[in-house]
């Protein structure tokens, strides 16, 4: 299956990333280093999401719509007291031209769901937030792992050969490697 494929072919580029945020995250003592995380989250996920919406739509995933992250994101920066930032573009993100590629970056918004539990738990604690300026990273709350199924089922009746299930892979390993280039770029930046 495509997923137990992406899973494997992209755990090196999610390790690298995953292992900045994390640092990052438990450097976090303020509500401004918070909100400066979910900027980034906001500046990223904004553009991707708007490059992904070209080509995947309710036909495709027919819960699309309740997929979209980033007016969660705004609202907690809102919340939170912050100014939301403009969106990535060009450069800053993958290469989005099909549906498949499209499906790739999914891959990686969609996955951020399941950790965004344990970020948002971190924060409540780190931060006393109480539930406010949470909603993104508690993702879909108990049906997280519901949706993450569902996703992943929906993606793998996508790709019907090997050369179909490389375009998606690569997508994927591009979202996140340009992530982590944004990550560090919104870091050297502030």
């Amino acid at each position: 299956m495509l997923s137990e494929k992406l899973k494997e072919e992209t755990k090196q580029n999610h390790q690298i990333l995953e292992k900045v945020l994390v640092g990052n995250l438990r450097s976090i003592r303020s509500k401004d280093g918070y909100i400066n995380l979910l900027k980034m989250f906001y500046g990223y996920f904004g553009g991707l999401e708007k490059s992904i919406e070209q080509h995947v739509d309710s036909n495709l995933l027919p819960d699309n719509d309740e997929r979209r992250k980033i007016a969660f994101i705004a609202n907690d920066i809102e919340a939170l007291g912050g100014l939301v930032p403009a969106k990535a573009e060009g450069n800053d993100l993958p290469r989005i031209e099909s549906h498949l590629e499209a499906l790739g970056a999914l891959y990686v918004i969609e996955g951020s769901t399941l950790g965004g539990k344990i970020i948002s738990k971190m924060m409540e604690q780190q931060l006393g937030l109480n539930g406010n300026g949470l909603s993104f990273f508690s993702g879909y709350g108990d049906r997280t792992e519901e949706m993450w199924n569902i996703f992943k089922e929906k993606m793998d009746a996508q790709a019907e050969n090997p050369e179909q299930e490389a375009v998606v892979i690569a997508a994927a390993n591009e979202t996140f490697s340009k992530f982590g280039d944004w990550f560090d770029k919104q870091q050297a930046a502030a």
